[in-house]
């Protein structure tokens, strides 16, 4: 039987998938998006569905479905639900992000998220394994697929949230932008003030007026390698210092 984990005490607890593991980005995302007033949401390319569960934690009201083409990986994701008693609120269907169309209507869902793979085909190391491969490049499923899906999907009004690679911020933009959701919020992550950004996180309203909120960078560490406090308020360790 597969090993059953928690993020931190009292949190939703998850088994990993072998080929799609947990992340800080994904933790960071769920702390970044704002559900206020959102009952519906969608996430594209869930893997093993440990974003709907941080955010249907943190949102009683909100009820996610789960995108993901790999049918293990689905499978995990549904038995995640399963340990947190969600499978009210939780759903997985197993699809390609590229066929949206065919599996829901237009303006379905309030809300998307998405950590979608950040290289382009041909940057960096690609892995042997098919499934690892495609989480990290894009492979099976490039930016434009996931802005566009998230834009079909979204309502006028409706959030798309997602984390990306600094290097393609100008690409993410010019996309977003391209497909009617409009940047409104934006957070650079940094390991310590040290190091200059690596990841970002954007959300973006469909059909909003242009406004920019660019928020303070988020450091994980301090300087003598310890976390930061907002580090502790995002994995809830926050008496642990």
């Amino acid at each position: 039987m597969a090993n059953i984990e928690a993020l931190w005490e009292g949190g939703p607890q998850f088994i990993q998938s072998e080929h799609f593991k947990l992340g800080t980005d994904s933790v960071l995302l769920a702390d970044f998006v704002n559900t206020a007033s959102r009952k519906r949401g969608i996430d594209l390319g869930c893997g093993s569905g440990i974003l709907p569960l941080l955010l249907m934690q943190r949102s009683p009201a909100l009820s996610m479905t789960g995108l993901e083409i790999n049918p293990a990986a689905a499978e995990v994701a549904r038995e995640n639900l399963r340990i947190n008693g969600l499978f009210g609120r939780g759903h997985i269907t197993v699809g390609d992000i590229r066929e949206c169309r065919s599996l829901f209507p237009s303006g379905s869902f309030e809300l998307a998220v998405a950590n979608p793979p950040y290289f382009v085909p041909g940057s960096g190391k690609v892995s042997p394994d098919a499934d690892k491969a495609s989480a990290r490049a894009e492979l099976d499923c490039t930016l434009r697929d996931v802005v566009s899906a998230a834009s079909y999907l979204c309502p006028t009004g409706g959030s798309f949230c997602l984390v990306q690679r600094t290097e393609r911020l100008t690409d993410l933009l010019c996309l977003l932008r391209e497909y009617s959701l409009e940047p409104k919020r934006l957070r650079f992550i940094a390991h310590s003030a040290r190091h200059s950004p690596s990841i970002v996180l954007v959300e973006a309203r469909r059909g909003a007026a242009s406004g920019l909120k660019v928020l303070p960078t988020l450091y994980l560490r301090n300087d003598d390698g310890s976390e930061t406090e907002e580090t502790l308020r995002i994995y809830h360790r926050e008496g642990a210092k």
